[in-house]
């Protein structure tokens, strides 16, 4: 193995998918190797590929394609399509995947999304490593007799597959969606242009330079747009969607940001309605009221880690029906136990139109608690600000702790995890509290000692 390639293997394989800038960690000539190595250890006869609007993606999907028709598979192209768009046709078809995006990142990179059939996903434990290493060696031998490549689109079915799903009746509303320059630019005329809503569009021209801000909606500061425009516009709803389409933020009608747990709960519900007694997945940096609202409508609440792979992996051991994380990102077994931002956007759509109540009157029942927010703390000893944490917080009367994820300690009245990132030297800190007031104060004590311990 050269330096080289040796340096952008490194650099692009990530837990979960394989990601870079371009060209100088990801080019067509990876996304070829990675074609070919794919092939090599799924076994695929036939798999799926669609890629997002960034310029590089469609020359990357096609080396893709190539590599793999070069290792004997055949290959179905399904062109610009949302990451959830994949997980449908993988699903769908029966076929293992690759989707093209590096999701909410900014415009310079790009990646690969890959699953096995029926959107299972493929990580670092799972394949991905693996891929890497044939990459490495170079040990991808090619067929006797090469595949081909032929296109499809299931745009259309998708829209159809998520409605039947999540049918919106009721009163007509009038949404602001912010697509971000991303891939809800396509899926959202064709989802939401199927019901009887006045929809208030922003930035749905697809474009991968992201001129109007970042499509990542976990960032306060790009749902700035939206507020203005839902209070500006009389909105029912604002909907944000990050650059694949896999996520999705809510604004309600006062302009105010959703708690994504508070989304969660909501879907929740509306599925235990489908599934009563089922299984509804959380992490750990879920609002309690997650769980507190699952065990009140007979469901079974499931806590994980934090990261999709540990979700959908507790999804498929459990069965459960639902899944939801404090990213934004909300897993259904109706869609192959696989994300689906619009999916999400659905049951909101749907559960406000069946209301005459304002959002923030529908959502008020399924907020119970004051968040903070993640906060990130440089620390030069994670293991020993956390020990001194758990010494000073572990102790006291009607406290519980526990190392699922870093630190948790919960109080009747509060509660907070500590994790430290897997590729900075930081801890990230959530909060949740009864009230505004106990929430701040923990939030205060916990950050001051930690960065006077660090």
């Amino acid at each position: 193995m050269t330096s080289d390639l040796e340096s952008r293997l490194a650099a692009t394989f990530k837990a979960y998918d394989v990601r870079g800038t371009v060209p100088d960690q990801i080019d067509e000539d990876l996304a070829e190797r990675v074609g070919g190595a794919f092939v090599a250890v799924t076994g695929a006869e036939t798999l799926v590929v669609g890629h997002d609007m960034r310029p590089s993606s469609p020359g990357m999907a096609r080396a893709f394609a190539a590599g793999a028709n070069r290792a004997g598979a055949d290959v179905v192209l399904i062109g610009l399509c949302s990451t959830d768009g994949l997980y449908f046709a993988s699903g769908r078809l029966g076929l293992p995947g690759a989707m093209f995006t590096a999701s909410h990142n900014p415009a310079q990179y790009n990646g690969i999304k890959m699953c096995r059939a029926h959107a299972v996903p493929i990580g670092a434990e799972t394949g991905l490593r693996e891929i890497r290493d044939r990459v490495a060696a170079d040990d991808v031998p090619a067929a006797a007799t090469p595949g081909a490549t032929t296109e499809q689109d299931l745009l259309s079915a998708y829209a159809d597959h998520l409605l039947a799903l999540a049918p919106v009746t009721g009163r007509r509303l009038r949404v602001a969606v912010d697509a971000g320059n991303g891939m809800a630019g396509l899926t959202a005329p064709e989802v939401l242009g199927r019901l009887d809503l006045d929809v208030v569009a922003m930035y749905y021209d697809l474009d991968g330079s992201f001129p109007n801000h970042e499509a990542n909606p976990i960032e306060p500061a790009n749902l700035v747009d939206l507020q203005a425009e839902v209070l500006r516009s009389g909105a029912d709803v604002g909907l944000a969607f990050d650059g694949d389409a896999d996520r999705c933020f809510l604004v309600d009608e006062r302009g105010e940001l959703v708690d994504p747990s508070t989304l969660t709960a909501l879907i929740a519900t509306r599925e235990l309605v489908k599934a009563p007694g089922a299984a509804v997945i959380h992490n750990l940096i879920t609002s309690r009221a997650v769980p507190e609202i699952v065990e009140e409508q007979g469901g079974r609440p499931v806590r994980t880690r934090v990261g999709h792979s540990y979700i959908k992996a507790t999804m498929a051991e459990t069965d459960a029906v639902f899944g939801g994380e404090h990213s934004g990102h909300f897993y259904f077994r109706d869609f192959w136990r696989a994300d689906s931002g619009m999916l999400a956007a659905l049951h909101a759509l749907a559960a406000l139109a069946e209301s005459e109540a304002p959002l923030s009157e529908v959502l008020a029942p399924y907020a119970r608690y004051v968040a903070s927010g993640e906060i990130n703390s440089t620390v030069a000893d994670a293991v020993g600000v956390t020990a001194e944490l758990e010494r000073t917080w572990g102790g006291r009367g009607g406290v519980s702790v526990d190392h699922l994820d870093g630190l948790s300690v919960a109080h009747a009245d509060w509660a907070f995890n500590v994790r430290p990132s897997n590729t900075e030297p930081l801890l990230r800190l959530n909060v949740e509290g009864r009230d505004r007031a106990t929430m701040a104060d923990v939030r205060d004590r916990v950050l001051e000692q930690i960065r006077s311990t660090s």
